[in-house]
């Protein structure tokens, strides 16, 4: 049992919840302007969790056929066998359930977008069928993490600061692009779209910098919309640090290292600007 759960876990990539989690936290405190009571953090936790593991097994379930043609994807557990389908559904089921209650815990507008923001993570799986814009449906889904993480604590979406979530979107849009040129050759051969698949490399590279461009605006405008301090400030500015690295380590020469040191350092995004927000609101309370 233990072996397969680890093996379940894998195939969801479940450490790279990190992606996500923090933005989540992220929106939960500065609706609070600090930290949030201990049930509602828990609860946050949750249902990040519940809507990402759904999320991923639909997404492992539905590629399924095309991973075990692609040399790179084919032992990933389902097309090697080490997780059936019937499995996956199970945990896809099971982890979606933990999100809707989780929600109807929280509070009546939880509720309410529950179906919209694991509607749209389901349907990112299926996009890579028919539109090369794929990257920005999954920054959409998760740009619900910072929102969801604000209604979970307040119940409500005023005062909202929207240049976060747009933020998280085009962040998230750039680096899945880069995590394509992985497949864009595969994804010509198969009929699948993605923006290298379409732009080439090259321009595909050009397209994810543009889109960190605008990500760091954003997160800068966040600042101003949420009333944060010059501690957040800082925080962003290592973040545009990081994303020009990262930008740097990972060319068209050596794509290796984008399984790596590309996610790692995405990573560290997420949780700079938590920290950043976090270490924001308490010198404010000071």
């Amino acid at each position: 049992m233990l072996q397969k759960i680890t093996v379940l876990l894998e195939m969801i990539k479940f450490k790279l919840t990190v992606f996500a989690m923090p933005f989540a936290f992220m929106g939960a405190f500065l609706a609070d302007r600090g930290v949030p009571d201990g049930r509602t953090f828990l609860l946050v936790v949750l249902a990040m969790v519940g809507a990402r593991t759904c999320a991923m097994g639909f997404n492992r379930i539905v590629d399924a056929k095309f991973d075990a043609a692609n040399p790179r994807t084919a032992d990933r557990a389902i097309p090697a066998g080490t997780v059936s389908v019937f499995e996956a559904w199970s945990l896809v089921i099971i982890s979606g359930i933990l999100f809707f209650f989780v929600a109807w815990s929280l509070n009546p507008l939880t509720l309410t977008l529950a179906p919209f923001a694991l509607g749209l993570t389901l349907f990112y799986s299926l996009t890579k069928r028919f539109t090369s814009f794929c990257h920005l449906v999954l920054g959409v889904a998760l740009a619900f993490s910072p929102l969801g993480g604000w209604v979970a604590v307040q119940g409500s979406l005023n005062g909202y600061p929207w240049a976060l979530s747009a933020g998280v979107l085009f962040w998230v849009a750039g680096f899945d692009t880069v995590y394509a040129c992985l497949d864009a050759d595969f994804d010509r051969k198969a009929g699948l779209y993605s923006m290298p698949s379409l732009l080439g490399q090259r321009n595909a590279f050009r397209l994810a910098a543009f889109f960190h461009v605008i990500a760091f605006v954003l997160f800068a405008v966040t600042g101003t919309q949420a009333r944060l301090n010059l501690v957040y400030f800082a925080g962003v500015l290592v973040t545009a640090c990081i994303l020009f690295y990262q930008h740097i380590i990972v060319n068209l020469n050596d794509l290796s290292r984008i399984k790596g040191t590309f996610f790692s350092m995405n990573g560290i995004i997420s949780m700079v600007l938590f920290a950043a927000t976090w270490l924001s609101l308490v010198v404010e309370k000071i």
